[in-house]
C-alpha cells in the first residue's frame, strides 16, 4: 500500500474519530453544563481519556513497532501474545488500586475541587466507573500497533471509533428522559464509557483473529530479552507520546481552582484536538513505521527528508487550523456549545481558552511529528525528557500566568509548554545529526504562512459582516476560510503537483 493511501486510510479513520469525539463533546455540555457536576464528571473522565486518546494515537507503537519489526513473524507472534498477557495482568491490578483509592485520585485530579466534600465524592464516583475503559483501550491499542505492523491498518483505524459511538447513544438516551437529575446521567455516562471500550476490545481482538499470517500465539509468558524490553519501554513511551495531553491534565489540576474551569478547558481542548489528533494518528501509525524501517537500514538522509516533509503537511495543516480558532474561538464556542445547561458565560470562559490553546498547535504538531524519530531509534529516555521539560514549564507558567490572566493565563501557558517540549526534540535531534533545516522546508514554509496571512485576513473582515453568528454563518466562515486557503496555498506554491505524484509513491 501507497504511504498516500495509508495516510489517507488513517487520516479518514482519524477524522471520524475526532468528529465523532466532537459531537459527544456537544452532547456532553448539552446534558451537563459546566456547573459543579459537569467538573466532577470532565475531571473523572480526563485520566481515562487521557489514556484513551493517547494509546488511541498509538501511544504505544513506539515500544512495539521497532522490537517487535526486528522479530521474525512466529517470534514476534509469540512476544506479543506475551506482551497482551502481561499488559492484562498489570492493568487489571492498577485497575483494582484505582478503584479502592479513587477518594485520592480524585483529589489528586482536581485539587481546586476539594473544598466540596459532595463534587470531590461525584470524582470519586465517576472514577470509580469509568477507570475500566482504560483496560480495554489499551489491550486494544496493543492489537492495532500489531495490525500497523502488517500493514492491516483498517480494523486499527476504525476500531476506536466504538467508545465515543457508544457515548453519543448513550446521551442522547440521557438528554430525553427529564427526570434523571445531573449527577444520576453522568454516572450512567461513566459506565457507558467502560462498555464501550469493551466493544472496541472486542472489534480488534476478531481483526486480529482473521488473516493469514499469525499475528498473536498465546502462551505462558516467557521473560525474553524482547518482553523485557518492550515493557521497560511500555512506560516512557505512553508519557512522550501523550506529552500534550499531559499539559492540559497539569492545566487542568490548575484550572480546578478557577469555578467552572475545568469544564472550560476540557471544551476548548476538544475543538483544538480535532487538526492535532489526525497528526497524532499520521505519525504513529503511518510515518513511525517507514522511520523505523530506514533506521533499520542505516539512511539517516531519509529520515532527514522524511521529517522535514512530514513537517511540511503537519504544518499546512497546523498553521490555518491555528489561525482559523484563534480568529473564531467566540463564535465556535457560541455555536457549538451554549445551549441547554451550557450558558453565555460558559461559552465566553471556553472562548477564552480556546485562543491560548490555539497559539500552541502549531508547536504542539511539530513535536508530535519530530519524536517520532526518537521512537524510530527507541530512544524513549530522550522523549521522555522532552516530555517532562514541557510538564514543567506548562506547570509553572500557567500557575504563574494564571494568577494574571486567570483561564487564558493557563491557557497560555500550556501553550508555553508544547512550545518548549518542540524546543527540546529539535535540540536532542540537531545533537544527533537527525534533523536539519532544509532549503525546501523553509521556503515552503514561507508560503505557507502567506497563505495562512491571507486566509485570516479574509476570516477577520468576514467576521464583520456576520457578528452573530449562527450554524449556517459558521459553517460558511469554515468553509470559505479553506477555501480561501486551499486557493492561497495553491498560488503561492505551498501545495504543487508534484506533491501528490511523490505521496503516492509506493513505500
Amino acid at each position: 500500500m501507497s504511504l498516500f493511501r495509508s495516510s489517507l486510510l488513517v487520516g479518514i479513520g482519524a477524522i471520524a474519530s475526532r468528529v465523532l469525539g466532537f459531537v459527544r463533546d456537544i452532547l456532553f455540555a448539552q446534558v451537563l453544563g459546566a456547573g459543579p457536576v459537569a467538573d466532577a464528571f470532565l475531571a473523572a473522565f480526563r485520566l481515562p481519556n487521557l489514556v484513551r486518546r493517547v494509546v488511541s494515537e498509538g501511544g504505544l507503537n513506539p515500544a512495539l513497532v521497532p522490537v517487535l519489526g526486528r522479530l521474525e513473524p512466529v517470534e514476534s507472534a509469540r512476544v506479543a501474545g506475551d506482551v497482551i498477557v502481561v499488559f492484562a495482568l498489570a492493568l487489571l491490578g492498577i485497575t483494582g488500586l484505582v478503584e479502592l483509592g479513587a477518594g485520592f485520585i480524585a483529589l489528586a485530579l482536581a485539587p481546586g475541587l476539594g473544598a466540596d466534600d459532595e463534587v470531590l465524592a461525584l470524582v470519586a464516583l465517576y472514577t470509580r466507573l469509568a477507570f475500566p475503559v482504560v483496560v480495554c483501550v489499551t489491550l486494544a491499542s496493543i492489537g492495532a500497533a500489531l495490525l500497523n505492523i502488517h500493514r492491516r491498518y483498517a480494523a486499527a483505524t476504525l476500531a476506536p471509533l466504538a467508545v465515543n459511538g457508544g457515548l453519543i447513544v448513550a446521551l442522547v438516551a440521557l438528554d430525553t428522559d427529564f427526570s434523571l437529575p445531573p449527577d444520576r446521567k453522568a454516572a450512567l455516562l461513566a459506565m457507558s464509557s467502560s462498555l464501550a471500550g469493551l466493544a472496541q476490545l472486542v472489534w480488534v481482538a476478531a481483526a486480529l483473529l482473521r488473516g493469514d499470517g499469525p499475528i498473536v500465539r498465546f502462551r505462558r509468558p516467557v521473560w525474553s530479552p524482547a518482553l523485557k524490553g518492550l515493557l521497560l519501554a511500555g512506560f516512557p513511551a505512553l508519557v512522550a507520546s501523550g506529552a500534550v495531553q499531559i499539559f492540559i491534565l497539569v492545566g487542568t489540576q490548575i484550572a480546578s481552582f478557577w469555578p467552572s474551569g475545568v469544564s472550560w478547558l476540557y471544551y476548548a481542548d476538544r475543538v483544538m484536538q480535532l487538526p492535532l489528533g489526525l497528526m497524532a494518528a499520521l505519525g504513529a501509525s503511518v510515518l513511525l513505521p517507514e522511520l523505523a524501517a530506514w533506521h533499520r537500514a542505516g539512511r539517516h538522509d531519509a529520515i532527514v527528508a522524511a521529517q522535514n516533509r512530514a513537517l511540511e503537511l503537519a504544518l499546512l495543516m497546523a498553521l490555518p487550523a491555528s489561525t482559523a480558532l484563534l480568529i473564531l474561538a467566540e463564535p465556535m464556542a457560541v455555536v457549538l456549545f451554549q445551549r441547554g445547561a451550557f450558558d453565555a458565560a460558559d461559552a465566553h470562559g471556553t472562548a477564552l481558552v480556546l485562543m491560548g490553546l490555539s497559539l500552541g498547535l502549531p508547536f504542539a504538531t511539530m513535536g508530535k511529528v519530530l519524536s517520532q524519530t526518537l521512537f524510530a531509534q527507541g530512544a524513549l529516555r530522550s522523549t521522555l525528557i522532552t516530555a517532562l521539560a514541557g510538564i514543567a514549564v506548562t506547570a509553572g507558567a500557567s500557575l504563574l500566568l494564571g494568577a494574571f490572566f486567570d483561564m487564558g493565563g493557563i491557557a497560555l501557558g500550556i501553550s508555553l509548554g508544547c512550545l518548549a517540549h518542540a524546543g527540546a526534540t529539535i535540540l536532542i535531534l540537531r545533537r544527533s545529526r537527525l534533523w536539519s533545516l532544509d532549503r525546501a522546508f523553509a521556503g515552503r514554509l514561507i508560503r505557507i504562512a502567506l497563505a495562512t496571512g491571507l486566509m485570516g485576513a479574509t476570516l477577520l473582515a468576514a467576521l464583520r459582516l456576520a457578528p452573530f453568528p449562527s450554524v449556517m454563518a459558521l459553517a460558511a466562515l469554515c468553509l470559505g476560510g479553506l477555501a480561501i486557503y486551499a486557493l492561497a496555498a495553491w498560488l503561492f506554491g505551498a501545495v504543487t503537483r508534484q506533491d501528490l505524484s511523490l505521496m503516492t509513491k509506493k513505500s
